[in-house]
């Protein structure tokens, strides 16, 4: 922050209206928005010119008021301020934030008895928010605070000052990577090289004798990574790139993990260890320092060769993660093999196309014979029955008659006492008018009447008796 401890005891003393106040902490990313309301008390004017002040060696230094929107801070307009009369609030909007922005901010009117009367404030840290990759080299411009030094946040401060260049608590490894330089402005640089996934963390520009903090950087460091897959007996190229005015004369390994040790396979070190002598048969390492790229080969796969590896930096002290590559080794299947697979799955796959539509035809000319044969035959029932019913009604008809009248009538029809007896069957006739002699009597008998096996011959003797004529004498 660019308040100072002391700026912070004489506040309240500058301005009455903060005593009892707390400071509102608002922590934004550089390249944010602030956005905060001020409500002010009614017996503050609403034609009185409300102003946004940064606390600075105690007093007020105006950014931005509601009378003028021009002032000495804010020429490049990325703080704006409006007054709601009706609602008695002020709005103010602070746009791009930047880190050099961090510091005490408040509200306030002016009162001539006591000067400016804070209404609101608020502490507010913007960050820097940087994302690097492995053995890149952080450069941070610090705050011109006396006695400038570079502290990481965690349990305990760790912080490195200009003058010493020594770490409190820290890491040797640590404290040889960082390093604290003024520029020709005189602002301090802080440098951290060969930065490791371990340095993500946060990090304070701090000054003064408290070590005043004014600067915040959140740094998240990341590995550069590949996946590469082959078979046995292959060969593979890996190729990793550095910075050639970092690293372009630094000795470059090829390295297998095994546990949390990196045993090196090969080096650009004109001095193979013989350690390795084995490994170097089927691994070579290039390094080209004109693009700055790094070529390992590896020929000959075996399955065991499947692991972790690291392109890295070899430096007296220890090794130094480039890249990280994940190989991935698995037998070969034989290609004709393969092909014969394939066809036959193919062969199956149209075996079974085929099979599967003779058997659709199959299927459809059953069913539909099927069908048809039951048409036919539901036809043939109905008829038959229909047939059955006709000649059942006939019978029961000709059975009705005979019951009422007993014998038939000329001009009726008999009826048949026995069609089915083996005895003769005979039809009596009572004949009422009185037909002449040459008149011929018929008497229709239908075959399904008549018996199967007949026994004698059926016939019908019919007698007409002459009555004798009435005659006028």
């Amino acid at each position: 922050m660019a308040v100072g401890l002391r700026a912070l005891i004489l506040l309240p003393l500058c301005f009455p209206g903060l005593q009892g106040q707390n400071s509102e902490a608002q922590r934004r990313r550089e390249g944010g928005t602030l956005y905060i309301q001020c409500s002010y008390a009614r017996r503050v004017a609403g034609r009185d010119t409300k102003y946004w002040c940064l606390l600075k060696d105690g007093g007020c230094e105006k950014i931005v008021n509601t009378y003028s929107e021009y002032t000495r801070q804010n020429k490049d307009k990325r703080t704006q301020i409006s007054d709601d009369i009706t609602n008695e609030t002020v709005s103010i909007t602070m746009t791009d934030l930047k880190a050099e922005d961090s510091g005490t901010y408040f509200c306030a009117y002016y009162d001539y008895s006591y000067g400016y009367i804070p209404i609101r404030t608020i502490s507010l840290n913007v960050f820097k928010e940087l994302l690097m990759w492995e053995l890149d080299t952080l450069s941070v411009q610090c705050p011109q605070i006396y006695g400038t030094a570079w502290c990481r946040m965690g349990q305990t401060m760790q912080c490195t000052k200009r003058q010493t260049s020594s770490w409190r608590s820290a890491s040797k490894s640590l404290q040889d990577r960082v390093s604290i330089e003024t520029n020709a402005q005189r602002i301090p640089i802080v440098t951290m090289k060969q930065l490791q996934i371990s340095d993500s963390g946060v990090y304070w520009c701090a000054g003064g004798s408290g070590l005043t903090r004014t600067l915040e950087v959140v740094l998240s460091v990341f590995k550069r990574t590949q996946q590469l897959s082959a078979k046995v007996s292959e060969t593979i190229s890996v190729q990793c790139h550095y910075k050639i005015t970092d690293y372009g004369a630094v000795t470059k390994a090829w390295c297998k993990m095994e546990g949390e040790t990196c045993n090196v396979l090969a080096t650009t070190s004109s001095e193979p260890s013989a350690e390795n002598s084995t490994a170097r048969d089927s691994v070579r390492i290039q390094d080209d320092r004109q693009q700055g790229i790094v070529t390992v080969t590896m020929q000959q796969l075996q399955l065991q060769d499947s692991g972790v590896y690291w392109c890295a930096l070899q430096e007296p002290s220890a090794l130094s993660r480039m890249e990280e590559v994940t190989l991935s080794v698995s037998r070969a299947q034989p290609q004709g093999r393969l092909a014969d697979t394939e066809n036959k799955s193919q062969d199956t796959l149209v075996g079974e196309a085929r099979c599967s539509d003779s058997t659709f035809i199959i299927v459809t000319v059953v069913l539909l014979l099927l069908l048809l044969l039951s048409l036919v035959t539901s036809t043939a029932l109905g008829v038959r029955h229909y047939k059955l019913l006709l000649r059942t009604g006939n019978r029961e008809a000709e059975d009705t008659r005979d019951r009422a009248q007993g014998t038939a009538q000329p001009g009726s029809t008999g009826r048949r006492e026995s069609s089915d007896s083996k005895e003769s069957g005979y039809i009596n006739l009572d004949v009422q008018t009185q037909p002449s002699p040459e008149d011929p009597l018929y008497c229709n008998v239908e075959p399904s009447q008549a018996p199967r096996n007949p026994q004698c011959v059926e016939y019908a003797v019919i007698a007409f008796n002459q009555s004798p004529r009435s005659t006028k004498e």
